[in-house]
């Protein structure tokens, strides 16, 4: 019996949601299951799982496009698609999110509440390897929150509230974790709210594209691993950790959450104008 998925349209967010979401486990766990049993090494382990689960989710996603919602080119409906102009904005976005960690780390430096230092290993390497990780997690996180996401909470609410429960949710889910591990990160949680509103704005101003959203969020994390990995920066202790950021990561520190506000603000004053000139 052939069963019609298009009547998924007619329940509630939270239900399509839940069926999105059991029908990728029912994909997934018949293969990662064996990976836990087999793979020893948990770095292994954890890459092999990820890199399949990412890749059901894209197969699934284009399933629900043609299926659910009649729509066989949902990817474009998303925002993603290998044009000149989602190039250009990814690349743009990475300037942005670079630039913006360089500031933040730049200032701290020059009021001598941290010192840069010499790289402990081959900088080209981390570069590159930065730049590689920056940019899977910017297209992974970026298609799932501000893609897929945002597209099924739009279909059921305004544009404003779908806006602040994608937001919501996108930090929500930075916290799956241990008990332990969600206290211990928990400041940063205000910062990951900016950053999910940063990112809706962000297609919004570039007319619906993913790729500014997807570079933004590639140049911050890629500005991060640069100076993390590379140990560039040490904190002189003349501020408290909560100022500068508690466990060395500055999304958990006033400084941080100022600066994500501070381009929440620059972003969504974009965005606005391009309302206004759509409107005139």
């Amino acid at each position: 019996m052939k069963i019609n998925l298009t009547q998924l349209t007619q329940y509630p967010v939270y239900v399509r949601l839940v069926c999105f979401i059991l029908a990728l486990l029912l994909l997934w766990l018949p293969l990662a299951i064996p990976i836990y049993w087999l793979v020893a090494d948990t770095n292994l382990e954890s890459i092999l799982t990820l890199v399949i689960l990412y890749i059901e989710f894209i197969f699934l996603l284009n399933i629900w496009g043609k299926q659910v919602y009649q729509q066989p080119k949902i990817f474009s409906h998303y925002g993603l698609e290998f044009t000149r102009f989602n190039g250009v904005d990814v690349l743009w976005g990475l300037a942005i999110g670079l630039t913006s960690v360089l500031v933040l780390f730049g200032l701290e430096g020059l009021l001598g509440w941290l010192v840069w230092q010499q790289p402990k290993v081959f900088f080209g390497k981390i570069i590159l390897e930065g730049l590689l990780v920056s940019l899977g997690v910017g297209f992974a996180e970026e298609l799932l929150f501000r893609g897929w996401l945002l597209d099924e909470l739009q279909r059921d609410y305004k544009l404003n509230i779908a806006m602040r429960i994608d937001a919501i949710l996108f930090a929500v889910a930075h916290f799956i974790k241990p008990l332990e591990a969600i206290i211990h990160t928990l400041p940063q949680f205000p910062a990951l709210v900016l950053l999910g509103l940063t990112q809706v704005w962000g297609k919004r101003w570039r007319r619906g594209r993913l790729g500014l959203p997807i570079g933004l969020h590639g140049g911050l994390v890629w500005g991060y691993y640069m100076i993390n990995v590379g140990q560039l920066t040490k904190y002189s202790g003349q501020v408290p950790d909560w100022v500068t950021g508690v466990n060395n990561n500055p999304l958990q520190g006033i400084m941080g959450v100022l600066f994500m506000g501070g381009l929440a603000w620059w972003i969504g004053n974009q965005q606005l104008k391009i309302k206004k000139d759509d409107r005139e």
